[in-house]
């Protein structure tokens, strides 16, 4: 294994890259051109194939596994929603409290991955799944192109909507993908090839392009299955890359460094906050850029932050109860 093999920085750099692109791509209203605020569904990917790297490795029994997955995401879901419902923010009677607290809940994120864990979990289980990943994904590919062809609507460009079902399948690969990465760590980390970086601006471009001319034209929109396809080429080239490159990552000055790290341990408290925030700045006097952007980052980078600190004390009593209950039953 690469000597570096418990730095992962580049795994820091992706979900530091990933939260700025999601967070980005709300930005509608706030920027001068909302072609700016764009790239969402890339980010989200990233974040799925850092999961499925980070991940790969399952060793527990599902209930134990899932169950502290599960934990992790929605304290700070619950915690959110909630205040949010104390001070106006969201109204409670739009949705069942099913809705709001258990699934899909309101952030179609937390949705997906809570779903995509059971399938992910058994595939990471199951030698012959495991062993076989690159079979796994095309039989995936197949099924999600079977759909499309049999039942999709294929009258107008949604593809790529994320609150969509079949956009699920894209998320899946991309996290079999992660692990696939994972699996190949020792002959693909601190290797640097810069031609990666060129083939990811690239493959971007030609993903940018073809959503454009899908956007723009109906007509083509029969063949929007093309879109997904494409969006796989810069997620593979820029995890390559950034594998790669790893250990020089880890030269890069302190100060940055923390940066990432404070963006990567808050991912899901901003993506969680940010949509209130935006909606309140959307809506203010508030709208000379870039006085409106620079006010809307802080406001969700401090509330994301007192969230985060929130649920990590939370986090820390539970685990004390908990073993002050196992130890008192002992």
């Amino acid at each position: 294994m690469s000597g570096w093999i418990d730095i992962m920085i580049f795994i820091t750099f992706l979900r530091a890259l990933a939260t700025c692109i999601i967070t980005n791509s709300h930005y509608n209203g706030i920027y001068p051109s909302d072609i700016i605020a764009n790239g969402g569904l890339f980010g989200n990917i990233i974040f799925f194939a850092v999961s499925g790297y980070c991940l790969c490795n399952v060793k527990q029994g599902f209930f134990k596994w899932y169950l502290k997955r599960v934990y992790r995401i929605y304290l700070p879901v619950i915690i959110a929603t909630l205040f949010f419902f104390i001070f106006g923010l969201k109204d409670y009677n739009e949705h069942s409290i099913i809705y709001w607290f258990v699934y899909p809940t309101d952030y179609h994120f937390i949705a997906s991955i809570i779903v995509l864990y059971i399938p992910f979990y058994f595939i990471m289980r199951l030698p012959l799944l495991k062993c076989n990943l690159r079979k796994v994904m095309l039989s995936i590919f197949l099924l999600w192109l079977l759909i499309y062809v049999a039942f999709y609507d294929k009258s107008y460009y949604h593809i790529d909507v994320v609150d969509e079902y079949m956009v699920r399948f894209l998320y899946m690969e991309a996290m079999l993908m992660g692990a696939l990465f994972r699996k190949n760590d020792d002959i693909i980390r601190d290797r640097v090839k810069f031609r990666y970086l060129i083939f990811f601006i690239i493959s971007f471009f030609l993903y940018f392009i073809s959503k454009s001319i899908f956007v723009a034209f109906d007509v083509v929109s029969c063949l929007q299955f093309i879109n997904p396809i494409l969006i796989s080429f810069p997620l593979y080239f820029l995890f390559r890359f950034s594998m790669g490159i790893d250990y020089l990552l880890y030269k890069l000055p302190k100060f940055i460094r923390k940066i990432m790290d404070m963006l990567a341990s808050m991912t899901l408290e901003i993506y969680i906050v940010q949509f209130v925030i935006i909606n309140f700045i959307q809506k203010s006097n508030v709208n000379i850029f870039p006085i409106n952007w620079l006010l809307l980052s802080l406001l969700i980078f401090i509330s994301a932050f007192i969230l985060h600190v929130f649920c990590k004390y939370l986090y820390k009593c539970i685990d004390h109860f908990r073993f002050d209950i196992k130890d008192f039953f002992e």
